[in-house]
């Protein structure tokens, strides 16, 4: 008895603690789902789903007539659901030689067998988000869709396709470095400064997570659509770009140099139409790798011999009819002494005269005469030009501009008369631009731009105005005087082999010595910089330019013969190609009397469609004729019918050889072309019956 009331007690036992264990499974299970819940459900959704960023598509960077510098190419990933329930073994296995190559047709480099043991291989795993390839592009993804499985689409065949996106570059190199890039951490050029209203809005994309830890896409609700970026309009001329391009590499080439830039500016607006910059690489190649034109502040030497005249003339010191005896070319600042580039050749020269063969000694022996007891009135001049400030551009990167102050610790007996001339200082070839520009544009210095507008679907969203950094750098006179002074350096100073016949080009040469380390001047260890800076037609100037050469190699170094080759060819293309700089050919009434253009004997849709385009009036006597002749009018064209009748052969004088060989050939003509050009003469008779075979001689002109 005792022993059974034993046994109770331990079943007992046994059955509380098991009732007790019971509810401690219940009471947490209670707290998992009542209290701790969200927690884990929140835990559980982050480790099966989550959230992807969507990139919006990046808004396209055109040139000023629209053509396209930067834009968003597509790029596709491509991968292969293996378990989708359609593709059933059957299907799989009548499928599977002929995609597999297919695929490796499409992706050269990797047999069908290959291809072959893969997809069968994802198969039989059940793979649900194969990878077939990343990064293909629009016409690999078209043959892709064609081949057989994926021809059936994402539900049906398995195929899931990803897209994103790659900036691309229509023009390659030409302005690259100013279209620049956005990357992580580190922007440049157009792309950088304006990255917010390009970039748009970036979406998001519910993915899950399946087996072998990949994510994959699922259709919900709750995406997010990017919103894509706006489009900009920049000032560059895709035309002038490429003259400048092909102009400064060929002159570094020809010069041995290290690096270059040209920039070329609307003279009013500050707008830039091209800018170029080339550095040599170790294959010999030029490369578009730096933005010297806005980025390099170095010693501009002797094209800043402007801003010195300009602070003589404004206090008063000098009148360019004054003379100036150089000594030979040859002067001794205290332990320094200063040279031209031509010695033993004049004594006592007008300063208009010493400006224009850019004597070192004549302008800094005025400007250490007039200030060298109060130097701070010079820099104060220099300050009032705006020169000691960054021109604040609005692309990042621009080189902040070095002007010495007599209070500086490094200032001596020897800097003003070596500021006069361009050293002891720092300036950037745009910052040195714009000082010429001011000059050209009255005295009104203006910030250089690279961005005409914003557009959001084609619709101009904001614009931007010329912006005035100052109104005016000094007096009417001094401009007067100063312009005379640039225009004589061409007509007969160190730029004479810039004259033009046909339009008048104002600048100044610059040939600045460039320390090799801390003391290369002390050891004679310098390099050169030649340079260029000026603007067209002086007389009524539109555009600025400048062109700086860096360490040209050859043994000829000089402004004129290195930089301003590259000004004239740039120059000469602007004015030849825009009418606007030809104001005589606008008045001129025998041109205006003969207006209306020349056309060859073409079809009657096809010219009207030209006409129409470069707005020429026109007036149609035979709206039904497909074959036209065009007859000049005072202002207009008249399209008179030519008749063109069956089995007979047409004339074809006055035709281009496309449109003739089209008729000729048509009516099984054998037909023999001499020259080229506009057809004037042709072998048989215009009205003859055509014979099949026959051969018939055209020439052109």
């Amino acid at each position: 008895m005792k022993e059974r009331s034993e046994i109770r007690k331990r079943v007992y036992l046994a059955y509380g603690l098991m009732c007790l264990f019971a509810l401690a499974i219940v009471g947490q299970v209670a707290n998992i789902q009542f209290v701790e819940g969200e927690e884990w459900r929140g835990k559980a959704q982050t480790q099966t789903t989550r959230f992807e960023t969507i990139e919006a598509t990046r808004g396209n960077i055109f040139a000023e007539d629209g053509s396209l510098l930067a834009t968003s190419k597509p790029i596709y990933e491509v991968r292969w659901d293996a378990s989708v329930p359609t593709i059933t073994n059957g299907l799989f296995n009548d499928s599977i030689d002929a995609l597999a190559a297919g695929l490796s047709r499409i992706f050269n480099g990797r047999s069908r067998e290959s291809w072959k043991r893969e997809l069968t291989q994802a198969r039989n795993s059940g793979s649900r988000y194969h990878l077939i390839k990343r990064n293909i592009e629009h016409a690999e993804l078209k043959k892709l869709r064609s081949l057989p499985l994926f021809n059936k689409g994402q539900y049906k065949g398995g195929l899931v396709i990803i897209q994103k996106s790659r900036r691309a570059k229509p023009f390659r190199e030409l302005a690259s470095r100013t279209i620049g890039f956005d990357r992580p951490g580190f922007s440049v050029g157009i792309e950088g400064a304006y990255s917010q209203e390009l970039g748009g809005v970036n979406g998001k994309r519910l993915m899950q997570k399946i087996a072998g830890g990949v994510w994959k896409p699922l259709n919900d609700e709750s995406e997010i659509e990017p919103e894509e970026g706006m489009d900009l309009v920049t000032s560059i001329d895709i035309n002038i770009q490429d003259v400048a391009e092909a102009a400064l590499e060929t002159q570094l080439r020809k010069s041995g140099a290290e690096s270059g830039c040209a920039v070329l500016m609307e003279v009013e607006t500050g707008y830039i139409k091209a800018i170029a910059n080339l550095t040599l690489q170790a294959d010999g190649s030029y490369r578009e790798t730096y933005n010297y034109a806005l980025g390099a502040a170095t010693e501009p030497g002797s094209t800043f011999k402007l801003a010195s005249i300009i602070c003589l003339l404004e206090d008063g010191h000098i009148a360019l009819t004054d003379t100036v005896d150089i000594e030979g070319g040859i002067l001794k600042f205290y332990d320094r002494t200063m040279r031209d580039s031509k010695t033993g050749v004049y004594d006592r020269i007008t300063i208009a005269k010493a400006f224009e063969i850019s004597s070192n000694v004549g302008i800094s022996k005025l400007v250490d005469q007039y200030y060298r007891k109060n130097p701070s009135a010079f820099v104060g001049r220099i300050r009032k030009m705006k020169l000691d400030q960054p021109l604040g551009t609005e692309i990042p990167g621009e080189g902040k501009p070095f002007i010495k102050d007599p209070k500086d610790a490094t200032w001596s007996g020897v800097s003003l008369p070596w500021m006069s001339i361009g050293y002891e200082m720092l300036m950037t070839p745009m910052q040195m631009l714009s000082l010429y520009n001011a000059v050209a544009n009255d005295g009104k210095m203006v910030k250089p731009r690279f961005v005409k507008a914003i557009k959001r679907h084609g619709l101009v969203q904001r614009e931007f105005d010329t912006e005035v950094i100052e109104a005016k750098i000094c007096s009417n006179g001094t401009l007067k005087a100063v312009r005379g002074l640039l225009e004589g350096v061409v007509e007969h100073g160190t730029a004479s082999n810039l004259r033009h016949a046909a339009y008048q080009i104002a600048g100044k040469t610059g040939t600045a010595q460039v320390a090799a380390g801390a003391a290369g001047y002390k050891k004679g260890k310098v390099t050169y910089q030649a340079s260029f800076v000026g603007y067209f037609p002086a007389e009524s100037p539109r555009y600025s330019c400048v062109v700086v050469v860096n360490n040209p190699s050859s043994a000829v170094y000089y402004g004129n013969l290195v930089a301003g080759p590259v000004f004239k060819e740039i120059s000469d293309k602007v004015y030849s190609t825009q009418l606007k700089m030809h104001p005589a050919l606008l008045t001129d009434t025998a041109m205006l009397a003969s207006r209306a253009p020349s056309s060859k004997v073409t079809r009657n849709v096809d010219l009207q469609n030209a006409l129409d385009k470069v707005g020429v009036q026109t007036i149609i006597a035979a709206p039904d004729a497909e074959w036209v002749v065009a007859q000049s009018r005072q202002d207009s064209l008249m399209l008179v019918a030519r008749t063109v009748q069956e089995n007979l052969i047409p004339r074809v004088i006055g035709m281009g050889a496309k449109d003739a060989l089209f008729l000729l050939e048509n009516l099984g003509l054998h037909v023999r072309m001499i020259g080229s050009g506009m057809v004037r003469k042709q072998s048989i008779t215009a009205g003859t019956r055509a014979t099949k075979g026959r051969e018939i001689i055209i020439e052109l002109s």
